[in-house]
């Protein structure tokens, strides 16, 4: 039997999820640019990831549907977040929106995911061709 890991893909596919989610919150910060006393928001999913690879914590294990888990970093449980920036703004109606950081910032999201698909892609095929020849 073909042991193949499915943990980058797994790991890439939270990536695109964090990455449509983003665009979402960029594009609602962008209707709301003239709204006053919006405040803009963005998605925190890069240092929750990093702080789930590099973490050094005690790790417990799951071995019944009952446990409760402890520190676990499966990537099941890594979620990117909405935060608020609450930021103060030169801006008299209080909106903190800067349409032309927005606008570089959905961008090179746009881009990020674009690359993230693409290396999906790649990975699901080299899959394919590992179970395509691993039967000769």
């Amino acid at each position: 039997m073909l042991g193949i890991n499915f943990n980058t893909v797994d790991l890439m596919s939270k990536a695109l999820d964090a990455s449509e989610l983003r665009d979402e919150v960029i594009s609602n910060n962008i209707a709301n640019v003239d709204t006053p006393g919006f405040k803009r928001s963005d998605v925190n999913f890069e240092s929750i990831l990093n702080d789930a690879i590099n973490s050094n914590k005690l790790a417990g294990f799951v071995t019944d549907k009952n446990h409760i888990p402890i520190n676990s970093t499966s990537i099941d449980n890594i979620e990117p977040q909405i935060v608020q920036d609450n930021s103060t703004s030169m801006r008299l109606d209080g909106n903190n929106v800067d349409i032309d950081v927005e606008m570089s910032n959905l961008a090179k999201n746009q881009l990020y995911y674009s690359a993230l698909a693409q290396r999906v892609s790649g990975e699901l095929n080299s899959i394919l061709t590992a179970i395509k020849d691993g039967g000769n």
